[in-house]
């Protein structure tokens, strides 16, 4: 109620002002016919001066006083007829200043209605920093983030040699504790399985016997499977891990990408955009983190407060993905309905290669997602088909082999 009353006394002293400006018009300024006047005698006076001093003569002086009288004259009649005084008419007066009202008030309150928060207290910066701040500090664990994640459906079936040997590897790993490569053979695999919870385990394991030497790209792992167990969530522990990875390595863009994303799941779009933007401008387009930044950086740039528009990924046209209008879908959905959307991306990526082709980036991405989804058989029936597709092309098979190397499906 405050707001509203100092937004209305505020409004109405506004027009009041503007009011009181054309009512009062031109009065008690002094016309230009008067000035006219005051002119046109003081030079009557001068010529008078002029001829007592001998400066003009008789015939000069009495030709300059029947002038000026002339003048003196049409001053005075214009004065009398009112021109100058800069008076409008008392109607047109009246509209402007209907007119004024209309815009001042009505349309202010119209523009506040439209972009405004009716009712909304006041949130300035410091506040929502501390707000942030505290959200961040009290959002749940990992553990917490797991339990509250529904059971995700099985997408597609897994080749049944790959799952006998995850289950061979996790039996070698039970005899032999401080067996380094079966444990980072035994998170990968049950990160391609989809088992993340069991690949961040065996992920902590790893970095547990490399005592001390484990790099940047062992705690972005570790991070990257918590994360992905807690269904896209950044947990304190996941936290924890990328501060690990940035103080091994700034530059790592796992642990950028995700950093960024904690940011902006505890209110700090801010901060997000300071880590995704040079992370985008500095990766290649296969890079797995570009596509997600793509399709989500703009909204954070509002968000920040910061004027920015998304360019076009080197090497070619933008990457078809989801826009702005499925990712706002997307957040509405159920893990469910949202894995079930990933795939029919992945399925149309895949039928649209098939059909039309593509380029490297795309072949790319596409061995990307299936990896992730678990499909290792079919990211590499469609890394050997890109072999075949880009034969000769040293460049493009270099992009694509990047991504099979990263789920683990390359030769």
């Amino acid at each position: 109620m405050t707001f509203w009353l100092i937004a209305a006394a505020l409004a109405l002293l506004t027009v009041a002002l503007l009011l009181l400006a054309l009512m009062r018009g031109g009065r008690g300024q002094t016309p230009a016919a008067a000035y006219d006047l005051q002119v046109y005698r003081d030079q009557l006076r001068e010529v008078e001066k002029d001829l007592a001093r001998g400066v003009v003569t008789p015939e000069d002086a009495e030709r300059v006083r029947v002038e000026v009288s002339r003048r003196i004259l049409e001053a005075d009649r214009a004065l009398a007829r009112g021109e100058g005084a800069g008076r409008a008419p008392r109607g047109a007066t009246i509209a402007a200043g209907a007119l004024a009202v209309a815009i001042v008030g009505g349309g202010t309150a119209a523009l506040y209605q439209r972009v405004g928060a009716p009712g909304y207290p006041d949130l300035p910066l410091q506040a929502r920093i501390k707000a942030a701040d505290e959200a961040r500090a009290a959002r749940p664990g990992q553990a917490e983030a797991e339990a509250q994640m529904p059971a995700l459906p099985q997408i597609g079936e897994p080749d049944p040699r790959h799952v006998e040997l995850v289950e061979k590897l996790r039996e070698v790993v039970k005899q032999r504790a401080d067996d380094l490569q079966g444990y980072t053979l035994l998170a990968r695999n049950e990160a391609m399985l989809g088992n993340f919870r069991a690949a961040y385990v065996a992920q902590s394991k790893v970095i547990e016997l490399k005592q001390g030497e484990a790099d940047a790209t062992d705690f972005a792992a570790y991070a990257d499977m918590m994360i992905l167990a807690a269904g896209g969530y950044v947990s304190p522990q996941a936290e924890a891990a990328l501060a690990q990875a940035l103080n091994r390595d700034p530059a790592n863009g796992t642990a950028r990408y995700y950093a960024g994303l904690m940011y902006a799941q505890t209110g700090r779009p801010d901060l997000t955009f300071d880590y995704w933007r040079p992370l985008l401008e500095n990766s290649q387009p296969e890079d797995p983190w570009v596509a997600p930044i793509r399709a989500q950086i703009e909204e954070i740039a509002m968000r920040a407060g910061a004027d920015y528009r998304l360019p076009a990924p080197d090497g070619g046209p933008a990457l078809r993905g989801p826009n702005a209008a499925d990712m706002a879908a997307a957040a509405e959905m159920t893990a469910e309905e949202r894995m079930e959307m990933i795939r029919g991306m992945v399925e149309g990526l895949s039928e649209r290669l098939a059909t039309e082709g593509g380029s490297p980036a795309e072949w790319a991405r596409l061995v990307n997602a299936l990896g992730m989804l678990g499909e290792s058989e079919r990211a590499a029936a469609i890394w050997a088909e890109a072999q075949q597709v880009f034969a000769g092309n040293a460049e493009a098979l270099e992009t694509v082999r990047a991504s099979a190397e990263r789920v683990g499906v390359a030769e």
